[in-house]
């Protein structure tokens, strides 16, 4: 049985750091194994801002992405995003992550696909089993 998580966020600016992981080739890999997709190079990043709702996502076991020596580790959701493309958020398991960042990934460019900017506000359904 599913169940999913509704979140709401606003688009941020990154710091490009979601671009090179996802270049790498055991992310490229792992992604495409686990969540069916290759991921387009680069993440958005989501502010969220019902931050009740991604305490279910930091409980939940999530899809593992194993690092690589010298990475940390990381789980990933399957999501669809504005009711319209599907993709995957990504939690981090890095020390001082912020708490309420989720970053988005998908196999398109989610910027130029859904027409959106810094600022926009975006809906999320998060597949949590």
């Amino acid at each position: 049985m599913n169940q999913e998580v509704f979140l709401k966020g606003r688009i941020i600016a990154g710091n490009n750091r979601g671009q090179h992981f996802v270049n790498l080739p055991w992310v490229k890999e792992q992604i495409k194994t686990k969540l069916g997709f290759v991921p387009y190079i680069g993440t958005l990043n989501l502010k969220i801002l019902n931050s009740k709702e991604i305490y279910q996502l930091r409980k939940a076991e999530g899809i593992k992405i194993e690092p690589e020596k010298g990475y940390y580790n990381g789980k990933c959701f399957k999501a669809l995003v504005m009711n319209k493309v599907e993709g995957a958020v990504v939690l981090p398991d890095v020390p001082e992550y912020p708490s309420d960042l989720l970053e988005i990934l998908a196999p398109v460019n989610l910027r130029k696909t859904l027409e959106l900017k810094n600022g926009d506000i975006i809906d999320l359904v998060i597949n949590i089993k």
